[in-house]
């Protein structure tokens, strides 16, 4: 007669002496426990606690009174917010789709045979694992309008200077420019292994049966690297609505309100030392940003639980 490991095992488990049990109980809490500490005290708290000063009016004085609705109130009809919000969805609409297209472009190129591939992929992804503030501080650089690099490139090769700082839509070029050139290395990094798990006997069936290249590409490629472009595109959004520090390096949303995006504008609400300190208003704000990232992250599992449904034909 043979008996199942798992009944072997259940048996031995159930054997074992009631010490060690509650030893190997307690250890394992042990591991557990500081990792629960950090993220109530580092997350949690400070989450329940934006949501509870966005309902009082609490100034950098600490004079607290309660508010209500009357944050969200201000907010719904302050056109500042508004506008800040306008910013953040140009700012998104020219770095997703672009910087998602450069990436799987420079994929495309780097996973075939061209020397010197592996320099080039650290090049690319190089300015990835720089931070923010700093690829900031080099952008506000290369954009200077009066000693920058660029503008310098520009008229060297005869064209006109660009005011990338005190126009505002050329500022905010600028910001899209130095974002794309800091993210789109992980795009490329997250396609390249995409692509290195497309079967390679499919592409060359598709060869054999008389597919070009840009055929086997467009019917074969493109939609097995699926689950990297939506992986892709519910990142990027996310962290287009939280960008922050190249925004503040660069501009420090300015000139005027013309580059202030949603999380630059909670910052200069709360926390800036030349603006008007309403901690309340800006927690208000700060809960905005967490509705609609809540409401980003929802609508990927929704669609990711719909695309495993599909490919298993449940």
């Amino acid at each position: 007669m043979t008996v199942h490991p798992l009944r072997l095992r259940g048996a031995r488990d159930a054997r074992q002496p009631l010490r060690v049990r509650a030893n190997t109980t307690l250890a394992a809490s042990g591991f557990i426990l500081p990792n629960l500490v950090m993220l109530g005290l580092f997350t949690l708290f400070p989450l329940v606690y934006a949501f509870v000063i966005s309902f009082q009016n609490l100034d950098s004085l600490g004079w607290i009174t309660w508010a209500g609705f009357g944050n969200y109130v201000t907010m719904v009809t302050d056109p500042v917010f508004w506008q800040s919000m306008a910013n953040t969805g140009v700012f998104t609409l020219c770095t997703v789709p672009v910087g998602m297209a450069l990436g799987l472009a420079i994929a495309v190129l780097l996973n075939g045979v061209l020397p010197g591939r592996t320099l080039f992929r650290s090049i690319i992804f190089l300015p990835l694992v720089v931070s923010g503030v700093a690829t900031g501080v080099l952008g506000a650089w290369m954009f200077d309008q009066n000693n920058g690099f660029i503008d310098k490139m520009l008229q060297a090769i005869g064209l006109p200077a660009v005011d990338w700082q005190s126009n505002g839509a050329w500022a905010l070029t600028s910001i899209i420019l130095v974002t794309l050139w800091q993210r789109v290395g992980f795009d490329m990094l997250i396609y390249l292994a995409g692509l290195q798990g497309v079967d390679a006997g499919v592409q060359e069936a598709a060869r054999v049966d008389g597919a070009s290249g840009w055929q086997s590409f467009r019917y074969i490629t493109l939609p097995l690297l699926g689950p990297s472009t939506f992986f892709l595109l519910i990142m990027n959004l996310i962290y287009s609505f939280q960008v922050f520090d190249t925004v503040w390096a660069m501009t420090r949303g300015g000139p005027g309100y013309s580059t202030t995006t949603i999380v630059s504008y909670a910052y200069r609400l709360a926390f800036d030392e030349s603006g008007p300190s309403l901690l309340g208003y800006g927690a208000a704000v700060g809960v905005a940003i967490y509705l609609i990232t809540l409401a980003i992250t929802a609508v990927q599992w929704r669609l990711n639980i719909r695309r495993e449904h599909a490919e298993q034909g449940v």
